[in-house]
């Protein structure tokens, strides 16, 4: 994590001292009134017809496609705009959780998982989502299991919300490591066999992941988690946290992922994302009210049309109309203007090749 400059302007400095204390005081109500005010300001916000938010609509109606009927989009976009109105409530809570009210926010399914995989001695990836609440799991699950984790995070671009957020993440000693440059870092963390949760529902450009399924989409995902744990040969174990009825969350930890190892590294790399998405759809499908559907999560794409080309009827077109413009639609291009990304398979093919240092998906706000 980068230092704070000590020439700091005098705006940041009072502005997160001002959000500082507002949080703060917000942790002074009941969490379940938290809740209840979170869910009234999230079908509030539900109600303006905001650009961003709207996302959500389209690719929850793109995702299930004719089993969801856009009346039963736009009641399933309230519940979403109300869980995480409900979110953004409960996060101050974290500055007031300790181990004696612990059971007050979340229960713990089968953590022995990750003190198994943990006994292997190679340290631990902990998959993850913007799932349920990620931030409360993670700080539940450090305050009782893992005080010496890590995380990997985007800094991000409002100065006075990272240090909030840093104050957030780190209250119970867990690491925080930069998404950018971080690879030392991640290494050493599992050199000192601590667990190290990364969240892998992100979009990225075409060079730092490659194409797997997604919601029966094909979707651009980091392939870093992959290539380290083939690396490293430490476990993978999936968290989420799903919110009960209760009002609690209820922190499931899965059963250790077993790799594919076939030798061949560009299929392996592939194939072990692949999977690392199907466990996160699965989440995904069963609540799909708690997963963070305003994100451009299929921005990028495996293909582009030509300049001048059209895109395909529904029935399909030519095969030579279309070719992959350099980087996929993502606009960024090989060196030497390569064409890349034209299907799934060659977008993995060239997505796993030259990137020795992959980049990792944040756990911060998605973009």
């Amino acid at each position: 994590m980068k230092k704070r400059s000590g020439r700091e302007k005098p705006s940041t400095r009072w502005i997160y001292r001002g959000l500082s204390g507002l949080v703060r005081l917000l942790a002074r109500i009941p969490f379940p009134v938290s809740q209840k005010l979170g869910r009234r300001m999230g079908g509030l916000f539900a109600c303006i017809p905001l650009k961003r938010p709207r996302v959500a609509v389209e690719n929850l109606l793109a995702s299930f496609g004719p089993a969801l009927s856009r009346p039963e989009a736009e009641r399933l976009y309230r519940r979403l705009m109300g869980h995480f109105g409900a979110m953004l409530f409960e996060l101050p809570h974290i500055f007031t959780m300790t181990e004696r009210s612990l059971s007050r926010y979340v229960t713990f399914d089968h953590p022995e998982r990750m003190e198994q995989a943990l006994a292997k001695g190679k340290g631990c990836f902990i998959l993850t989502a913007h799932f349920g609440n990620w931030e409360l799991m993670s700080a539940a699950a450090c305050l009782r299991y893992a005080p010496n984790a890590a995380v990997v995070a985007r800094p991000m671009d409002f100065p006075p919300v990272e240090r909030l957020f840093t104050d957030l993440r780190t209250r119970f000693g867990t690491e925080v490591i930069p998404k950018d440059h971080g690879m030392r870092r991640i290494m050493r963390v599992l050199r000192e066999n601590r667990p190290i949760g990364i969240l892998l529902d992100q979009n990225v450009d075409w060079y730092a992941g490659v194409f797997v399924p997604f919601m029966g989409r094909p979707a651009c995902t980091n392939k870093g988690l992959a290539l380290m744990a083939l690396k490293t040969g430490a476990p993978v174990v999936p968290i989420y946290a799903l919110r009960e009825a209760d009002g609690r969350y209820r922190v499931v930890f899965e059963e250790e992922v077993r790799l594919c190892v076939t030798g061949d590294k560009t299929r392996d790399v592939e194939e072990n994302t692949r999977i690392f998405t199907e466990i996160i759809e699965s989440w995904v499908r069963r609540h799909p009210e708690q997963w963070f559907w305003f994100h451009r999560r299929w921005k990028t794409r495996p293909f582009c049309p030509l300049p001048g080309a059209a895109f395909p009827p529904a029935g399909g077109a030519p095969s030579d109309t279309f070719a992959a413009a350099p980087g996929g639609c993502s606009g960024k291009g090989p060196p030497g203007g390569a064409a890349a990304c034209a299907s799934t398979v060659d977008a993995a093919t060239v997505c796993t090749d030259g990137a020795n240092v992959p980049t990792l998906s944040p756990i911060g706000g998605p973009a």
